[in-house]
């Protein structure tokens, strides 16, 4: 009755990758990580169901694959990245890969070079449909 799942992100850090910093290698992480540094290899959070958050600040930047529930980006990212929740883009965000999301925040200034993938809550993809001339016109031929 009381529980409630939330979609906000969460309002503290745990860790911190500080500027100067550079670490070479895969890093798992629960709760909140802000990376201020550098990091080559994949940031995957451990929390499976509850909610995580990673925020990349302007100087910083990740060569591999990303995969939190929430995330904001502010500086540069190269590799795919998967935000099951929130993804926010702020302006100088720079993305170099695909990215996959749930709901997504881009602000004026930031940019995605690869393919950005809604995931909803369905699996099933999005049909359009396109109205035909004839329909269009008002009929066909008199």
């Amino acid at each position: 009755m009381f529980s409630k799942k939330t979609s906000k992100p969460l309002g503290r850090i745990d860790s911190l990758v500080g500027s100067g910093t550079k670490i070479v290698g895969d890093v798992a992480f629960n709760g909140g990580l802000r990376v201020d540094g550098e990091i080559k290899g994949n940031v995957l959070s451990t929390t499976g169901e509850q909610h995580s958050t990673l925020v990349i600040s302007e100087h910083a930047r990740i060569e591999g694959e990303i995969s939190v529930s929430h995330l904001v980006i502010n500086g540069t990212v190269i590799g795919p990245v998967f935000s099951s929740e929130l993804l926010e883009l702020q302006a100088h965000a720079r993305v170099t890969g695909d990215v996959q999301y749930n709901t997504i925040e881009m602000h004026l200034g930031a940019v995605v070079q690869g393919r950005l993938v809604h995931q909803g809550a369905t699996s099933k993809p999005i049909e359009l449909k396109l109205a035909s001339n004839k329909q269009a016109s008002g009929g066909g031929s008199n």
